[in-house]
This record gives C-alpha cells, structure tokens and sequence, in this order.
C-alpha cells in the first residue's frame, strides 16, 4: 500500500511540474507577443550633417536638430523611434523599397522630390552659402564661381544648384565632411553647402583657415518625407509637428541647436 501511495504521489508531483512548465511557456509567448506588437517608425537619415543629423564622438547615438525632432514627433504618435544611417543619395531608394517609413536628413522639399514622396509640413527654413578659405578674395558671391571647382555632397540640392552655374567645376562627394577636406586639402576653390552646416563646421573648427560668405542662393523649406502610398502617415506627422509646436518642445529642440528661439 505504501509503495502504491509513493507512485501516487510521484505521478502527481510529474502532472505539478509539467503544468508548470506549460505556463511558463504561454507567459513568455504572450510577452514575445506584446514586444512584437510594438510600434516602430523605422526613420532614415544621413547621419554627416552637424548640426542637424550626426554620430557622438563614441560613433553609438545618433544627434542634432532633426534627430531630437524626430524622436519627439514619433513619441507624440505613440512610436519608438528606430534610426538608420544611409547615404544621402540611398535614402528616398530605401524608402521606395519599403525598408523606411519617413525620412529626415536636412531634405529640401522641390518639385523633383515631390514626384516620388510625399513631404510633411516644413519644419526648418534654410538656405546655400559658400565657404572659402579666408585668404580667398576672389569669390564674394556665387557669381564669382564661374571658372572654380567647388565641392557639394552628392544628391542634395547644393549639387543641383551649382551645376546650374556657368563654368563651374563641380566636384560631387559622399559626405559634407568630404567637402571641407577637399577645400582644406586645395582640391576645390569653394563648398556650397546648407548654411547652418557651414556655420556649424567653422564653429565647430574656430574657423582660423576658412570663412563663410553672407550671400544666400536659395531660400529652402526642409521636410519629412514619406511615401505616397502612406497618406495617414502624412496626417499623423503633421499632427505631432504641430502639437509640437503647440506645446513649445519644438521651440526648445531648436534653441538648444541654434542659440535662440525661431522667429515667428
């Protein structure tokens, strides 16, 4: 009798540990479940464009303007913000190919770019501006490039403007950084980039061998693109953006990166 209650007893303590395994399982199914569930806005940016998109000096996060507003757009969605590096030139590509939801990258809103993507509201106003070295005399304005070599960043509306110029020799690099070694290395006469890029690399280097012309060619609105096959996308950025602003943490992300509140 003893020996049959012992097997009773083992039998049950089985049935205890297997149900228990069982649980267990469903639990860890349901959490992997609420993980997968999460919402992700899968951003693209080209993360070589102080101040508005760069990596820290570790190479680990990504910051500037755009990236401060991005996370903050995709936390008034409900959205964990998920960002990748790409070349300037690959990211409207990458989105058309459905690895990205939105792009932000210093992306001036044109004609050209409207034909693939659909842009949110503008959210910054800038501008292309010439830097030379300070020694340089000869170009005041960006009349005075004809018969130059000047350095832009390859895609980006710097390149397409300057080709526009008369005699201008153009030389197309992968990064704004690339362009600044060519004008230090005496490869290019001048660099045509967005302003406060420019502004930002004479800063950031005290400016003791170049300077930046006052001249503007462009006045150009930044935006965020998204694809056009996503019209609630477009809806729902516009909306953070403007509670964004509503609520003044646009104001504060743009006076920590420019030194003063925008003008109204």
């Amino acid at each position: 009798m003893k020996k049959v209650l012992l097997i009773c007893m083992a039998l049950i303590m089985s049935l205890s540990v297997l149900v228990a395994g069982c649980g267990g399982g469903s639990e860890k199914k349901a959490d992997q479940k609420a993980s997968s569930t999460e919402k992700v806005l899968r951003i693209g940016t080209n993360a070589d464009f102080a101040p508005f998109e760069f990596q820290d000096v570790d190479g680990k996060n990504y910051e500037g303007f755009d990236m401060d507003l991005i996370r903050a757009v995709a936390k008034e969605m409900g959205y964990k913000a998920d960002i990748q590096n790409i070349n300037f030139d690959g990211l409207i590509p990458a989105m058309e190919s459905g690895n990205l939801d939105v792009i932000i990258s210093g992306m001036t809103i044109n004609d050209e770019r409207k034909q693939k993507v659909e842009f949110s509201d503008p959210y910054y106003k800038s501008g292309l501006s010439i830097v030379v070295k300070k020694d340089n005399n000869d170009i005041k304005k960006f009349t005075d490039l004809k018969g130059k070599k000047v350095a832009v960043q390859i895609g980006t509306t710097s390149a397409k403007e300057v080709h526009k110029i008369e005699g201008v020799e153009v030389k197309e690099l992968n990064s704004s950084a690339d362009t600044f070694m060519e004008l230090k290395a005496g490869g290019v006469d001048a660099v045509v980039n967005d302003r406060p890029v420019n502004d930002t690399y004479i800063k950031t280097t005290g400016g003791a061998d170049v300077k930046a012309l006052d001249e503007l060619l462009t006045s150009e609105d930044y935006g965020i693109a998204m694809s056009k096959k996503n019209p609630e996308l477009v809806k729902s950025v516009n909306a953070a953006l403007k509670k964004l602003h509503e609520n003044g943490e646009y104001d504060k992300i743009f006076t920590k990166w420019f030194g003063a509140a925008p003008k109204k």
